[in-house]
């Protein structure tokens, strides 16, 4: 099962590790290996690049990022191929994400020797823009015939566990989620709410958005340190979110 229906499939410029996702998970599909043995992998590969950054071998570190975002993609796609959807993974996997996105600039922070607080900012920065970019692909996969739905647009109350995961296992890590979560979906749903209400969102600007996505992020943040612009990482996604407005500004005058 597709995350999209054909006809909503666009060039997702932060997916770029799907293939390397795909790969691992056909290696796995017949092992005892689950989906979230795959997410606790993609969470030690971060803890990597976040030694690597610290220790000063941000090449090293770059591809790390990068390999973690392969990872990202093959938790999803082996619970596609064994049929095994659940919301434990789901929710393991931004929290995950969440704790690693803050690992990442506390460690470019201690080596920039950047201000605390100014790293805050880039980090609230950081993932607004990621929740901007959710909050259109969450109402894009709900939207889309056959596209898959163990995320959705409003998480405002604890899912129904799956066919094998605890209900008590889901309902935690959905707590831990909405304290983590909660003020940055609050945030984008106030400036854009009714986006829900959109029948679908074209390829192109759906494309546009994926410059939010975690895996571009990441790439960015690898790109920069390999160039030897590490100190300019955490200012720098404090201006990226000048295309926040931009993005929700388009969405609100030209797609209704």
């Amino acid at each position: 099962m597709s995350k999209l229906a054909n006809q909503d499939k666009f060039l997702d410029l932060s997916d770029y590790g799907r293939p390397f996702g795909r790969l691992i998970a056909n290696l796995c599909k017949n092992t005892f290996i689950t989906p979230v043995h795959i997410t606790i992998l993609f969470g030690i590969t971060g803890l990597c690049a976040a030694y690597f950054i610290v220790k000063g071998c941000f090449v090293v570190a770059g591809l790390f990022l990068i390999l973690k975002s392969g990872i990202d993609a093959a938790d999803g796609e082996l619970a596609r191929i064994k049929n095994t959807p659940s919301y434990f993974g789901r929710y393991l996997d931004s929290v995950f994400d969440i704790i690693l996105n803050f690992l990442f600039l506390m460690a470019i922070c201690y080596v920039s020797n950047t201000s605390f607080w100014l790293m805050v900012v880039s980090f609230f920065c950081i993932q607004l823009q990621g929740t901007l970019y959710n909050y259109y692909y969450v109402i894009l996969r709900t939207k889309s015939i056959g596209g898959d739905t163990t995320s959705k647009i409003f998480e405002d109350k604890t899912p129904i566990a799956m066919p094998g995961e605890s209900q008590q296992s889901v309902a935690i890590l959905f707590r831990i989620y909405k304290i983590v979560y909660g003020l940055f979906d609050a945030i984008i749903h106030s400036l854009d709410r009714k986006a829900y209400k959109v029948e679908t969102f074209p390829n192109w600007f759906m494309t546009f958005v994926s410059l939010y996505g975690l895996g571009f992020q990441l790439l960015i943040m690898a790109v920069m340190m390999a160039c030897g612009y590490l100190h300019f990482i955490i200012p720098f996604f404090i201006i990226y979110s000048i295309l926040l407005v931009i993005m929700i500004g388009v969405r609100k005058k030209w797609i209704k």
